[in-house]
């Protein structure tokens, strides 16, 4: 059978991926989408890019059938061509990552939690997971004007900048960490008080470790705050992250922590637990 797109690994650790029933008549089965797939299912966090002639050697197809198949998958929006002749997954492919991700059980469990935070705080809530150095939106609930408000589920933001994505970033080991943020990560857009270097925000992140949350303060953007609590798999790994973004007009970060922490920490276990399958 023809391979699978991949989803970030630490959704999948929270859960398992909705399937249908397969099939084995090979009848059914079409050699250039099978090659396709197996093309697009190369690409993930640790090679986000590939040239075509290292594609051709690693999918084990001629170098002319790949160069076909890749510019069919370019052409409909499933590959980037890159400035430097690198290929990496387009927009589409964002999204069908995105539907699939929305049927894990992290999702479904976690929603009703967070409608309850949202309600109860009125202000923004989102749940994400790590993708290579960017954290991707499973969950968005849009509860205030914020700066950001072109964020919606399947979107992506720099994690060195965000609250989960340094949350998420700090309980990486370190050689995954390296591998994953380079100079390129702190490359994008960002607000007022963002850190520059990885080497700048080692020290954040062992306090991150320590504490169990992490803040954002206007390094996204001019005038966004936001605390974000860890989501944990059954096996006690961190595989998501939850936070509340804010308005800094309205929010300190003193009263951040005091009022918007602990509700949101609370939310975080009861996700956790529901995940081990235990009362939430």
């Amino acid at each position: 059978m023809p391979p699978k797109n991949k989803v970030p690994s630490s959704a999948l650790r929270a859960g398992a991926l909705a399937t249908g029933p397969a099939t084995d008549k090979p009848e059914y089965r079409v050699e250039a989408l099978a090659k396709g797939l197996r093309i697009l299912s190369l690409f993930d966090e640790q090679r986000p890019s590939w040239r075509v002639t290292d594609l051709a050697s690693a999918a084990g197809l001629p170098m002319p059938t790949v160069y076909r198949v890749v510019q069919t998958l370019a052409a409909e929006g499933y590959l980037d061509h890159l400035p430097n002749g690198d290929y990496r997954p387009g927009v589409r492919t964002l999204t069908l990552g995105t539907a699939a991700l929305r049927s894990l059980d992290l999702v479904g469990l976690a929603t009703p939690r967070l409608q309850q935070l949202g309600e109860s705080t009125g202000e923004t809530v989102n749940l994400a997971v790590l993708n290579g150095d960017r954290v991707l939106y499973l969950i968005r609930m849009r509860n205030s004007d914020l700066v950001t408000a072109n964020i919606q589920v399947g979107s992506t933001l720099p994690a060195v900048t965000t609250s989960i994505g340094k949350l998420l970033l700090a309980h990486l080991d370190e050689a995954d960490l390296r591998s994953r943020v380079t100079e390129e990560s702190f490359a994008s857009q960002h607000g007022p008080n963002a850190k520059v270097s990885l080497d700048e925000l080692s020290d954040e992140f062992e306090q991150i470790r320590q504490q169990g949350w992490a803040m954002q303060d206007e390094e996204l953007a001019y005038g966004l705050r936001s605390v974000a609590g860890p989501v944990t798999g059954p096996d006690g790994r961190v595989v998501a992250g939850v936070n509340l973004a804010v308005q800094a007009r309205d929010w300190s970060t003193q009263r951040i922590v005091r009022e918007l922490r602990p509700v949101l920490l609370d939310t975080c276990s009861a996700i956790s637990a529901l995940l081990a399958g235990g009362p939430a």
